[in-house]
């Protein structure tokens, strides 16, 4: 936990962190046009920064995606892939299903 010198509070880092243990995210699959696969990660805040988020993932997984309506869509069946890396990122294991 980083403490601010000046006054002693914390840092906006750990807001952060308590925004990410407060979200239930729900990663699953669903099949679109001519039989293809996408990867839905869905429950975040609207005030997290989900574009980050989403980018980190598609980096990780080398795959292409997006964020609409507050929900990540990544190209292909990532969805034993993303919950690792979202722990990484520092979400609480027990706050992901799949």
């Amino acid at each position: 936990m980083n403490i601010e010198d000046t006054f002693g509070l914390p840092t906006q880092d750990i807001f952060k962190e308590i925004d990410k243990s407060k979200q239930k995210i729900t990663v699953s699959t669903v099949s679109r046009r001519y039989g293809k696969i996408i990867t839905l990660i869905s429950g975040f805040n609207k005030s997290f920064d989900i574009k980050g988020t989403a980018k980190h993932l598609k980096e990780k997984l080398a795959c292409g995606g997006t964020v609409k309506d507050n929900v990540i869509e990544l190209q292909g069946n990532h969805q034993k892939q993303v919950k690792p890396i979202l722990v990484k990122l520092g979400f609480p294991e027990d706050s992901i299903i799949d």
